[in-house]
C-alpha cells in the first residue's frame, strides 16, 4: 500500500514538473498578448469635439483623422502611448536623468551626468510660460498618451518584464523628449572642447593650425564652390605627444569600430529640375538604431485654420509633442539634418580666497545656487546630488578645473511648439520663418515647395556670437577677453539659401557655409565633408526632369571613394621589399587588388582591409593623445575633437616631413608597414581568415530592443536578423551595426502618392505584434516602399 501510495504522488509530481512550467509559459504568452495595442474598437473620451478614426494598413501605418488639431493630438497621444510607450519612457528618463529608477545603480554615472542639467525642472517652468493654446495641445496629446496606456488590457511588456510600473505622461514630459534629442544632437559638445582645451594647452600655435583645420578639399559649401582657406603649413616640429606607441592598448582599433560615423543626409531638388515641376525633397537621418525604430509613421488628416482639409504625411517622435517631423503637407515639404553649429561654451570659472564661496564667470563674482537632487535607484536607496548652477549654467568639474556649461538647451527659447506653424506652413516663405524659429536642438533644415522653389535655413536655437568672434571652439576663461554667447540668435537672423542657381541644396552635417554667415554657425563638429561632396555629386548627376524614385537612390550610394585614396596608399607601400618574407602583406596585398569594387560592399575584403590600414595609422599616430583625453571625458578624443584628421595624415603621408616622423621607425614606408601589420593582427585575433574578412562580416546589423542590456537572453526575440549591410560612413549610403539611415524619405509636396520611404524597424515596439519587424527586410535592400499609408486593414474609432 505505501509503495502504491508514493508511486501515485510520483506520477503526480512528474505531471507536476512537466505541466507547471507549460502553465507558467502559458501565462507568460497570455499576459505578453495582452500587453498588445488594440487595432480594431471603440474609444470614447469626454475631450473630443467630434469624431476622430485611426486606419492602419498592412504596414501598421495609421491615417488619423480628426475634425481639429486638438483631437488628431489626443489620437496621436493614443496610439503613441499603446504602440512606444516605453521607448517614450526612455527618452524622458534620459534627459531628466531617471533611468536608475528603471535600471538601478548601473545607470547612476548617466543619470549623473544628465542630472546636472536640471531638465525636469527646466520642463515644469516651460509649461507654466506656455500660451493656453500651447499647454491645451500639450494636455491633450498626455490625455491620449494615457488613454492609450489605461487601455491595455495589460502593462507594455518592458514593464512586465520588470516588474515596474509605468508613470503618467505629463505635459512636461514630452519637452523632456525634445531635449532627450539636444543630447543625442549636440552631446558630443561637451567633450569636443575639453578635447579642444587640452590639445590647445599641449600645442604650440602653428601645431594647433595644422592638427585643427577648418575645412578640407572635401568641402561642398551651398554658397560657393569651395571654402577658399589655404591648409595651414606642417610646422618644423610635432607635438611631444605624437605618435606614443606605449600608450596604444593592442585591440584598441577594435573599439573605433563606427565613431567616425555622423548623422543624416538630405536634399532637395528645385522644380526647374524636375519632372513635374514641384520640388523634391529627401531626408535620410542617421542615428543610433534599436528597436523599435526612432521613428513612428503617419499621415494626418484635419481642416487648416480656413477649414480647408489638410494631409501632412511623413514621420513623428514617439513623446515629444505631436507634429511631423519630417514629410510633406501637400503644399511643402521639410527634412532635417544636425547643423553641428556651435551651441555650447564651457567657461572656465575663477576662484580666489578673497570670494569664498563665489565663483568668477564672464558676468563678474557671483555665488552659485545650490540644488539638492534626488536620484532614485531601482533595489537601492535613494542618493542626493547636488548642483551649482551660475548666470550662465550649471557647474562641471573635471580634472580639478570648474567650468561653467553655457548651452543653448537651458535658454528658455530653446524649446517650443513652433513645429506646428512648419507643418501648416502653405509656401515657401512661410516655412522658412516656421523653420528658423523652430524650437528643436539647432538643424540644417532643407524645404521644398509645390510651387518648386527651393530653401536652406538652420531651424532650432543658436547662440547669439559677437561679430568677427573665433570660429573655432575652445574652453573660454572667466576674465572674458573672448565673451561667450549672449541670448539666442533671432529667426529672421539665422542664415538662409534660398532658389540657388544650380537647382539643388545638400547638406550632410558639414560645413554649409564659405562666406561670412558660417561664423554664424560655428563648428561644433563637422563632419569631414567627403559624404556631401559624394552626395552632392549624385544630386547634381540627376540632371533635369528627375523624378522621385531616382532622387531617392542618390542616398543608397556605397561607392568609396574616399577609403580608396587609402587603398592606394597602402599598395604604395607594400611594395617588393616590404613583401619580401611577409607572407601576411602578400596577401593582404593580393586582397586590395582583387577583393576591391570600389565600394563598401558586403563581399568586399578589400574595402575593409584599407579602412582597417586608415584606422590602425590614427592609431599609432594619436592613440598617446587619445588615452590623455579620455581621462577628461570618456567620448573625449581626436576623433571628436577633429573630424578632419584624415586629411592631415594623408599631408603627412604625402610630404613625410622628418620631424613628424614618430620615434622607433626608419621611414613613412615603415609607418605605414606597422599600420598594415596592425590591420593583419587584429583581423587575425577575431579568428577570422584574411581571405575571408569581408566588409559585411564586419558590418553585420546588431540592431535590438534596450531591454536586451539588461536580459541578454531576450536578444533572441528582441532583435533584428544579423544582416550583413553595405555602406558605411564617408559615403551617402551610412551604415554600421547600430548606427545608419533610421528612415528614408523622398517626396514632391502634392504629388505624395509618389512619395517613398523605409525604416530599418516596424511601427510597434511589441515583439509580438505583425507590425515589430515590418519593412526591415526592404531597409536592408533598400527596396523602397509608398511614402502614403495603403489599403486600409484595421480601424480604431473615438467618440466623444
Amino acid at each position: 500500500m505505501r509503495q502504491r501510495g508514493w508511486g501515485k504522488w510520483g506520477r503526480r509530481v512528474a505531471v507536476g514538473v512537466v505541466v507547471l512550467p507549460v502553465l507558467v509559459a502559458g501565462g507568460a504568452w497570455m499576459a505578453l498578448r495582452a500587453s498588445l495595442p488594440e487595432l480594431d474598437g471603440q474609444h470614447r473620451s469626454p475631450l473630443l469635439s467630434a469624431p476622430v478614426t485611426v486606419e492602419r494598413d498592412a504596414n501598421g501605418v495609421p491615417t488619423i483623422s480628426g475634425a481639429n488639431r486638438l483631437d488628431v493630438a489626443y489620437a496621436t497621444g493614443f496610439v503613441h502611448g499603446q504602440e512606444r510607450f516605453f521607448q517614450m519612457d526612455l527618452l524622458r528618463r534620459s534627459a531628466a536623468g531617471e533611468l536608475a529608477e528603471l535600471f538601478g545603480a548601473k545607470a547612476l554615472p548617466l543619470d549623473r551626468a544628465h542630472r546636472l542639467h536640471r531638465f525636469r525642472a527646466r520642463a515644469d517652468q516651460a509649461v507654466q510660460r506656455m500660451t493656453p493654446a500651447e499647454r491645451a495641445f500639450l494636455d491633450r496629446y498626455a490625455a491620449g498618451v494615457n488613454d492609450g496606456l489605461n487601455g491595455l488590457r495589460a502593462r507594455p511588456f518592458e514593464y512586465l518584464l520588470s516588474r515596474a510600473t509605468p508613470r503618467p505622461w505629463t505635459p512636461a514630459d514630452s519637452l523632456l523628449a525634445v531635449w532627450a534629442m539636444y543630447f543625442d544632437l549636440q552631446g558630443n559638445q561637451e567633450p569636443r572642447e575639453l578635447a579642444r582645451g587640452w590639445l590647445a594647452a599641449h600645442l604650440d600655435p602653428a601645431q594647433l593650425a595644422f592638427l585643427l583645420p577648418e575645412a578640407t578639399r572635401w568641402d561642398t559649401p551651398m554658397d560657393a564652390d569651395a571654402v577658399a582657406l589655404a591648409p595651414a603649413p606642417i610646422p618644423a616640429t610635432a607635438p611631444a605627444w605624437w605618435g606614443r606607441k606605449e600608450s596604444v592598448p593592442a585591440r584598441q582599433v577594435a573599439g573605433i569600430a563606427f565613431t567616425d560615423a555622423v548623422g543624416s543626409n538630405n536634399y532637395v531638388i528645385a522644380g526647374t529640375r524636375t519632372a513635374s515641376g514641384a520640388a523634391i525633397v529627401s531626408d535620410d537621418m542617421h542615428l543610433g538604431l534599436q528597436l523599435p525604430n526612432t521613428w513612428y509613421r503617419l499621415a494626418l488628416r484635419f481642416p487648416d485654420a480656413q477649414g480647408q482639409p489638410r494631409r501632412v504625411v511623413g514621420v513623428s517622435l514617439p513623446g515629444t509633442p505631436p507634429a511631423v517631423i519630417v514629410g510633406s503637407n501637400g503644399h511643402v515639404a521639410w527634412a532635417f539634418t544636425n547643423s553641428y553649429a556651435d551651441t555650447l561654451d564651457l567657461v572656465r570659472l575663477g576662484l580666489d580666497a578673497a570670494h569664498p564661496g563665489q565663483v568668477r564667470t564672464t558676468n563678474g563674482w557671483e555665488t552659485p545656487v545650490a540644488h539638492t537632487e534626488t536620484l532614485l535607484v531601482k533595489g537601492e536607496p535613494a542618493q542626493a546630488m547636488t548642483v551649482l548652477e551660475t548666470s550662465l549654467g550649471p557647474v562641471r568639474t573635471v580634472d580639478g578645473v570648474q567650468y561653467a556649461v553655457h548651452w543653448v538647451a537651458h535658454d528658455p527659447g530653446a524649446l517650443n511648439l513652433n513645429h506646428l506653424k512648419l507643418e501648416a506652413s502653405t509656401n515657401l516663405d512661410e516655412a522658412l520663418a516656421a523653420a528658423a524659429g523652430d524650437g528643436i536642438p539647432a538643424q540644417n533644415v532643407v524645404l521644398g515647395d509645390d510651387r518648386g522653389g527651393i530653401a536652406w535655413t538652420i531651424g532650432g536655437a543658436l547662440p547669439q556670437r559677437a561679430q568677427g568672434g573665433p570660429r573655432v571652439s575652445f574652453p573660454l576663461a572667466a576674465d572674458g577677453a573672448v565673451p561667450t554667447w549672449s541670448g539666442l540668435l533671432a529667426p529672421a537672423q539665422h542664415p538662409r539659401v534660398v532658389n540657388p542657381a544650380g537647382g539643388q541644396l545638400v547638406t550632410a552635417n558639414s560645413r554649409q557655409l564659405a562666406g561670412g554667415d558660417s561664423g554664424i554657425i560655428g563648428d561644433g563638429g563637422f563632419d569631414l565633408g567627403a559624404r556631401v561632396h559624394q552626395l552632392s555629386g549624385n544630386v547634381r548627376r540627376l540632371g533635369d526632369r528627375t523624378d522621385v524614385p531616382a532622387a531617392f537612390q542618390a542616398s543608397l550610394d556605397d561607392r568609396a571613394p574616399f577609403i580608396a585614396g587609402w587603398r592606394e596608399r597602402a599598395l604604395a607601400a607594400l611594395d617588393a621589399r616590404a613583401l619580401d618574407q611577409h607572407p601576411e602583406r602578400a596577401e593582404f596585398r593580393r586582397l586590395l587588388e582583387s577583393s576591391w569594387d570600389g565600394r563598401a560592399s558586403t563581399t568586399s575584403v578589400g574595402y575593409r582591409l584599407a579602412r582597417q590600414f586608415m584606422w590602425s595609422l590614427h592609431e599609432l599616430l594619436f592613440g598617446g593623445v587619445d588615452a590623455e583625453l579620455a581621462k577628461l571625458d570618456p567620448k573625449a578624443s581626436i576623433v571628436v575633437a577633429t573630424s578632419r584628421w584624415p586629411d592631415v595624415v594623408a599631408r603627412l603621408l604625402d610630404e613625410r616631413p622628418a620631424a613628424w616622423l614618430p620615434a622607433g621607425y626608419a621611414s613613412w614606408q615603415d609607418l605605414q608597414l606597422a599600420a598594415i601589420d596592425r590591420a593583419i593582427a587584429q583581423i587575425k585575433e577575431d579568428g577570422t581568415p584574411l581571405a575571408q574578412a569581408t566588409w559585411g562580416l564586419r558590418n553585420t546589423a546588431t540592431i535590438a530592443h534596450p531591454f536586451t542590456i539588461a536580459v541578454p537572453a531576450l536578444r533572441r526575440w528582441l532583435s533584428v536578423p544579423p544582416d550583413q549591410l553595405p555602406g558605411d560612413a564617408n559615403m551617402p549610403r551610412v551604415a554600421g551595426p547600430k548606427f545608419g539611415q533610421s528612415e528614408r524619405l523622398t517626396v514632391a509636396p502634392g504629388r505624395e502618392e509618389e512619395g517613398l520611404f523605409d525604416m530599418p524597424g516596424g511601427q510597434s515596439g511589441h515583439p509580438l505584434s505583425p507590425y515589430f519587424l515590418k519593412g526591415h527586410e526592404d531597409w536592408v535592400r533598400g527596396k523602397p516602399t509608398p511614402l502614403l499609408p495603403g489599403a486600409v486593414v484595421h480601424t480604431l474609432k473615438f467618440t466623444n
